[in-house]
């Protein structure tokens, strides 16, 4: 079993190896029979898992393993670029992909991290859209969410473009509104914070640019439910997730931050009634001052249309 092979077993790391039987199935897990095979083999040994030293190690990361994922961000930009040279209407969701498929493998990559989400118009509200079969039509906004990996190493990155190269004013307002959530955010991947209180503190941020874009107002805030909040109506998930050798990483809500951690920041605006699905995703290193490892990947609403133009 290679390092990666226990890395990415990690998320079995509170399983204690002498109480397995509960987790039985008609056939043994694979790791659970590499276990007895080595208890068996070895009897006078204490066995331990490894998972927790494991684990441990890969929530911070090292220079290297930080370089290889630049890399994975750089190769996810020229793929971001290709794809908005390529965005027109009448092209198919899963064009989109192959185009990002082969600027991936084009630069090194060995391909995308993760299956990509590619859903342009209602498809953008589905959180874990991975059909990408629709049709990209006019007047529609395109959700991409995509990232290459890069020596074991993933990239996670999200975008919303307007199919025809041009928000519209509803479109551009409610981009906007998300993009100034982003900036606001990232200022929180510092020392000692933690996803929950990120979370909190961009549901918040989120809240505030819902009012001003008519979702509901502050005296509806001041009657709703605590237990469903009308933010949640249109943001329906969390902000931040660790990012490493895998793209869902290892580390819990809870985990204090400490610098060279990376995680995503990823808030969202999803309007059913209005066909409109924005997320915008960028990855984050921990340090007392954030580092944008996705700095470079356009994302401003002039900057994607400049491009989008071919200028």
């Amino acid at each position: 079993m290679t390092f990666r092979d226990l890395a990415l077993n990690s998320q079995n790391i509170y399983i204690n190896l002498n109480e397995y039987s509960k987790y039985e199935t008609e056939v043994t897990y694979r790791d659970f029979r590499f276990a007895e095979n080595i208890k068996t083999q070895f009897p006078a040994h204490n066995i331990e898992r490894l998972a927790p030293i494991v684990t441990n190690r890969r929530l911070i990361k090292e220079p290297e393993e930080i370089k290889l994922m630049r890399t994975a961000c750089k190769i996810t930009n020229a793929a971001f670029k290709r794809v908005l040279n390529f965005v027109k209407p009448g092209v198919k969701e899963y064009e989109v992909e192959a185009e990002m498929t082969h600027e991936f493998l084009k630069q090194g990559a060995r391909g995308h991290a993760y299956q990509p989400i590619v859903g342009s118009g209602k498809n953008a509200l589905v959180l874990h859209y991975i059909e990408n079969s629709g049709e990209c039509k006019d007047g529609d906004l395109l959700l991409i969410d995509f990232g290459a990996e890069y020596g074991n190493y993933a990239a996670d990155c999200t975008r919303t473009i307007p199919v025809n190269g041009k928000f519209n004013d509803r479109q551009k307002a409610c981009y906007e509104a998300v993009l100034r959530v982003q900036k606001e955010a990232i200022k929180l991947y510092i020392p000692d914070n933690t996803i929950d209180k990120v979370n909190k503190a961009v549901f918040k941020m989120i809240e505030k640019e819902m009012i001003d874009l008519g979702l509901f107002t502050a005296d509806d805030i001041k009657k709703q439910d605590a237990d469903a909040p009308l933010y949640a109506k249109y943001l329906m998930h969390g902000i931040a997730h660790f990012i490493g050798l895998d793209v869902h990483d290892v580390g819990g809500k809870f985990e204090p931050f400490k610098k060279g951690m990376v995680l995503t920041c990823e808030p969202g605006l999803y309007i059913k009634e209005e066909g409109i699905g924005i997320r915008i995703e960028n990855d984050i290193m921990v340090d007392d001052e954030p580092v944008d490892l996705m700095a470079d990947i356009p994302r401003e609403v002039e900057e994607i249309e400049e491009l989008m133009r071919g200028e």
